[in-house]
């Protein structure tokens, strides 16, 4: 069945705002945008979000059962992302800033108001997780405004939003406070304006290549126009929506999936009209290359390896977030090749993949080349065990004896903060005076004390290789089932 061609513009068109949501990590801002998704009508409508495309907007029926939209910009929320939580600011209208009620303004709360604060823009506060217990808003509206932050119950200006991401309590009237701060201000007519686009994600699809989300502030983006991005230009071949419809055309405070790139966009790039005299903000640069500028910081680096990736943004991010000790010899977006194994036997190199499947055929030849490529879903997982492994290289551990091993079988918890690992010895023996170190993977999770050993009900002293057992740490310990547990003299 042929695909509908969804035309956004309308004769009565009302430019949405375009609304950044920034936040420290943990705090729910990723929650609180994927329960805005699941309840608006857009995604009712299109049979839910099938795609990330960086930004998504929601239609929302008001009380005079009039509707609007809002489009939101979906910027990365961990520390790692900094960069590009700056720039989602840059191109927003107004931000949510995400505060939990159980935790307070922390670093990353203090680093998001910084760059709202930089692009002028008007903010409003999501005070989330307020569904938990013993939550005092009182104490935590006290600490935003020994923050800063000039809330409206105390004299300021910032509006409070009380709101659970995990319940839904409270989305509507953060919605209906968005539209309310958007209909306060003076927008211009953007329609008439010259094209003015932002990249706000790019990547390369295997079936259609190199596609770019984009960001229109201002005039139309068009099926079939000509337009130039870092001074090449180049010719609209389709236009998507987050759902993958195709549409006609792209108005000012819309976002939308662009192909017929000639080469991969970097986030942050102007797209402008064919004719326009403006110039674009970022300097002509692909983003796949070999960094020979680098070639003397690769000489006294203690970690190199092939970077891959399946965003431009995510490239982004984590090249700048890497340590000075590890050079890149080459970083791109797309996935593992043959010829990137080829390239990290020949120079000696590990590949970093993030987000990225491997198929088959790499692998084998990976193990063939003997070349380690490391696959991870998250950046901060990524950059931590790059930190990791240049810490063990710099400082290498004296041997430690091992006396005895264990897996962890499965995990109880007794309360929030005590957990039982259960576990079977399988070499040596596990001794509670001893210490135990806990490995994922050959990797150091975490080193601690015994602080009780069990078999079955039984309180023991040691357990040997063949045994099931319970193990409870002196502190607190981020194990998993699989882990390893060496207990060392």
């Amino acid at each position: 069945m042929k695909k509908q061609i969804v035309n956004q513009k309308s004769p009565s068109f009302v430019q949405p705002p375009v609304v950044v949501v920034l936040g420290h990590v943990d705090h729910g801002k990723t929650s609180l945008l994927d329960k805005i998704r699941k309840t608006n009508l857009v995604a009712r409508e299109a049979g839910g979000i099938t795609q990330h495309i960086g930004a998504f907007q929601v239609e929302i029926k008001q009380k005079d059962q009039t509707k609007a939209k809002i489009t939101f910009l979906d910027t990365p929320g961990h520390a790692s992302f900094g960069k590009m939580r700056s720039r989602g600011a840059q191109v927003a209208d107004l931000a949510v800033l995400v505060v939990a009620a159980n935790d307070g303004v922390k670093e990353q709360t203090r680093e998001s108001l910084k760059y709202i604060k930089e692009a002028g823009l008007d903010f409003l506060v999501a005070l989330n997780k307020i569904d938990l217990p013993n939550i005092y808003l009182d104490n935590v509206k006290k600490g935003l405004s020994e923050s800063g932050i000039e809330i409206e119950e105390y004299g300021g200006s910032v509006v409070v939003v009380p709101v659970s991401a995990k319940t839904g309590v409270g989305i509507d009237d953060l919605l209906e406070m968005i539209l309310l701060m958007s209909q306060l201000k003076d927008w211009p007519d953007g329609l008439s304006q010259p094209l003015e686009a932002v990249v706000i994600e790019s990547r390369l699809d295997h079936h259609c290549g190199n596609v770019a989300t984009v960001l229109v502030r201002q005039g139309k983006l068009s099926v079939n126009d000509e337009v130039v991005v870092d001074n090449r230009p180049f010719k609209v071949k389709a236009l998507l929506d987050e759902n993958r419809r195709p549409l006609k055309q792209v108005c000012p405070g819309q976002a939308a999936e662009v192909l017929g790139f000639t080469s991969l966009p970097l986030v942050g790039t102007k797209v402008l009209s064919k004719n326009s005299s403006v110039e674009n903000r970022t300097s002509t640069s692909t983003p796949c290359q070999f960094l020979t500028n680098e070639e003397e910081q690769a000489k006294d680096a203690c970690f190199k390896a092939i970077l891959k990736t399946d965003t431009q943004g995510t490239l982004e991010a984590i090249a700048n977030q890497l340590p000075a000790s590890c050079a890149l010899l080459k970083k791109e977006v797309g996935e593992v090749s043959d010829s990137d194994v080829l390239e990290a036997a020949a120079c000696n190199l590990e590949i970093l993949a993030f987000n990225l499947k491997l198929r088959n055929s790499v692998q084998k030849l990976a193990e063939t080349e003997g070349v380690h490529i490391s696959s991870y879903k998250t950046i901060y997982e990524l950059v931590e065990s790059v930190e990791k492994r240049i810490e063990k290289i710099l400082s290498p551990e004296p041997e430690k004896q091992i006396l005895g091993k264990a897996e962890v079988l499965a995990e109880f918890v007794v309360n929030k903060n005590d957990r039982i690992a259960g576990c079977r010895a399988t070499e040596g023996l596990i001794n509670r005076a001893n210490r135990v170190i806990v490995e994922r993977k050959g990797e150091l999770i975490g080193e601690s004390r015994v602080a009780s050993l069990r078999l079955g009900k039984e309180i023991v002293d040691k357990v040997e290789a063949g045994k099931e057992f319970g193990l409870q740490f002196t502190k607190i310990i981020d194990f998993n089932v699989g882990d390893m547990i060496l207990s060392v003299k």
